[in-house]
C-alpha cells in the first residue's frame, strides 16, 4: 500500500447520488477545498456490515457539517445500485434516505488510486481524512467484516482541527475539550508528569 498520509488526495471525478436522490455526474473531490472531507470506502451495496456503518454515519452528518467536513460515501457499485439501495425501506435490507452523497466508483480507478482495492474486484473499508488543502492527514483500513466506529472518526477530526487552531499536540485518548501538548520536551514531560495517574 502506498503511503497516503501527508501527501494530495488523489483527485477523481465520478458520478454520485446525492442526498436528494438526483445524479451529479461530474462529481469532483477537488470541489470540496476550503472544506475537511471524510472519504470513506465499503465493500458492496446490499450486502451486511456496509448498511450499519452508512446508517451510523448519517446519524452523525450534522456533526462533521458543523464542523466543516463533508462526509462521502464510495464503493464500486453503479449509481443507479446506490439509488435503488436508498429507495429500499431499512427494514427490507436498504438504507433509505441518506444525507451525504454515495459515489461509484464502477471503474475501481478511485478504490485503486487510494490503495484499498482487493484482488477480488471490491473495496476494502478505507477511511480518509482530508484537510482543506486536500491533503490526507489520516487514513484507516480495515479488512471486510470489521464495521469502523464513527465516533474515533469524529475524534480524529477534532484533534486535527484542534491542532491546526492552537499549534498543541493531542495525545493518546485525547478527546475534544481534554488538555493537550505543547510540542516540546518540557511540554510532554509536564504533560505525563501531571497525568501520571490517569
Amino acid at each position: 500500500m502506498t503511503l497516503l498520509v501527508t501527501n494530495p488526495a488523489p483527485d477523481f471525478t465520478a458520478t454520485a447520488v446525492l442526498p436528494d436522490n438526483s445524479f451529479k455526474e461530474d462529481f469532483k473531490l477537488s470541489d470540496f477545498r476550503g472544506k475537511y472531507v471524510l472519504l470513506f470506502f465499503y465493500p458492496l451495496n446490499f450486502t451486511f456490515v456496509c448498511p450499519s456503518e452508512i446508517l451510523a454515519f448519517n446519524k452523525a452528518v450534522d456533526q462533521f457539517e458543523a464542523h466543516n467536513c463533508q462526509l462521502i460515501g464510495i464503493s464500486i457499485d453503479s449509481h443507479y445500485s446506490h439509488l435503488a439501495w436508498k429507495n429500499t425501506p431499512v427494514n427490507e435490507g436498504g438504507i433509505g434516505r441518506i444525507s451525504y452523497p454515495l459515489v461509484s466508483d464502477l471503474n475501481k480507478s478511485i478504490s485503486r488510486a487510494y490503495g484499498v482495492l482487493l484482488d477480488a474486484g471490491i473495496a476494502l473499508r478505507g477511511l480518509f481524512l482530508i484537510d482543506r488543502d486536500g491533503i490526507i492527514r489520516h487514513m484507516v483500513v480495515n479488512d471486510l467484516p470489521l464495521g469502523r466506529n464513527v465516533n474515533e472518526a469524529l475524534r480524529i477530526l477534532f484533534a486535527l482541527q484542534f491542532t491546526e487552531q492552537h499549534g498543541e499536540v493531542c495525545p493518546a485518548n485525547w478527546n475534544k475539550g481534554e488538555e493537550a501538548m505543547t510540542p516540546t520536551a518540557e511540554g510532554v514531560a509536564a504533560y505525563l508528569t501531571a497525568h501520571a495517574n490517569d
